[in-house]
């Protein structure tokens, strides 16, 4: 028998996401002797972190569920891999069809079954109605409910008890450093302009569009200013339209995604974060780790508030007010110094929250 407990993770897919970096620092952190992860995505293709997770022992099953939008024969393939496996644990990521995985779960005999909420609100689409649904179907069949942020596990349990998982950094990775600093910033062609930051997919959740208006904004004042942002996603082409409509291509850089954050934060002089709502904000942490002030909308959690680099600001106040906001936040004592203590203080250390993880999946496994 193996004596190693697997756990089967279900999202939709390991790409460059908050949820995913979470899972990774944990992947890499946890004793994988004792415990390893197996994913479950929604998507056929092969995605950002899938070699990692290969290398590290962990399987990855790849569904269409998200094209062909085929629920039963979703389901008839969790069940198939439950049955092969004998999974003891299923921790399930995706509320969409959150409901459905953990159903399967209970059906096929598995006693642990967690379901674990991201954010904190919803994109207001068309699909809303149907979204909103599927949050409250989703910790039905649930064991145990896992939360990023207080908000996000008050979001989607309400009143049902929860336990907060930080979305944990290696934060010695993330350290101000100034040799590595100069070598991005030159790698990067920025020399002495101000470098404003921003790393999310492109995606309506992340508001790219006031992010450009702040910008434009910014750089009126400021013509030695440049912006970066790492990521990708399906509103690519809109933002690059924009960027132009601006007059801005000169002035932004788009890296899509990286592999080395912890070192394209370091050339980075102020950090924005105008999402409409965020479970917590990972890459707000991320960037005070690296001693980067960061500008966070009212829609990000206030558990993201680590050390005294972080300043929220509302997003009705407007691109003027946001552009002033960064500026003062350029002056702050904490810029570029070594935040550590305050990453390890708040909790957001990834060694021990995956301390924390492992020791829940060998007791709640039964394991010795």
């Amino acid at each position: 028998m193996e004596k190693t407990v697997r756990i089967l993770h279900i999202l939709q897919r390991m790409e460059a996401g908050g949820t995913q970096a979470l899972l990774m620092n944990l992947y890499r952190n946890i004793d994988r002797t004792k415990i390893q992860f197996d994913f479950l995505v929604e998507y056929p293709d092969k995605q950002f972190y899938d070699d990692e997770i290969l290398s590290m022992g962990g399987r990855i099953f790849y569904s269409n569920v998200r094209n062909d939008k085929n629920i039963f024969r979703f389901q008839k393939q969790l069940g198939d891999i439950l049955r092969k496996y004998k999974y003891q644990i299923v921790h399930v990521h995706a509320f969409t069809i959150g409901y459905f995985c953990l159903r399967t779960a209970y059906k096929c005999g598995v006693p642990v079954r967690i379901a674990h909420s991201h954010n904190n609100e919803t994109v207001r689409d068309s699909k809303y109605l149907l979204k909103r649904i599927m949050q409250k179907l989703y910790p039905i069949y649930a064991t145990d409910l896992f939360a990023c942020s207080k908000e996000a596990g008050k979001y989607l349990f309400h009143s049902k008890k929860f336990n907060v998982l930080n979305n944990a950094i290696d934060s010695s990775k993330f350290t101000a450093n100034p040799a590595v600093r100069d070598d991005v910033r030159k790698e990067l062609q920025i020399g002495k302009r101000i470098a404003v930051g921003h790393v999310g997919r492109f995606h309506a959740q992340k508001n790219h569009d006031f992010l450009l208006d702040v910008f434009a904004v910014f750089k009126k004042k400021h013509s030695n200013s440049v912006l970066i942002l790492v990521g990708s996603g399906d509103l690519e082409s809109q933002i690059r339209e924009k960027i132009s409509a601006l007059g801005l291509d000169d002035s932004v850089m788009l890296l899509g995604n990286r592999k080395d954050m912890n070192r394209i934060y370091q050339a980075m002089d102020i950090f924005l974060l105008p999402s409409l709502f965020e479970g917590l904000g990972i890459v707000a942490v991320e960037a005070q780790a690296a001693g980067i002030p960061v500008i966070a909308s009212d829609g990000v959690s206030l558990d993201a508030k680590v050390s005294p680099l972080i300043h929220y600001v509302k997003l009705s106040r407007g691109a003027s007010e946001w552009s002033e906001a960064a500026e003062k936040a350029l002056k702050s004592e904490y810029c570029h110094k070594n935040m550590q203590k305050y990453i390890i203080k708040s909790g957001f250390d990834v060694k021990s929250t995956a301390g924390f993880l492992q020791n829940f999946y060998i007791k709640k496994s039964g394991m010795k």
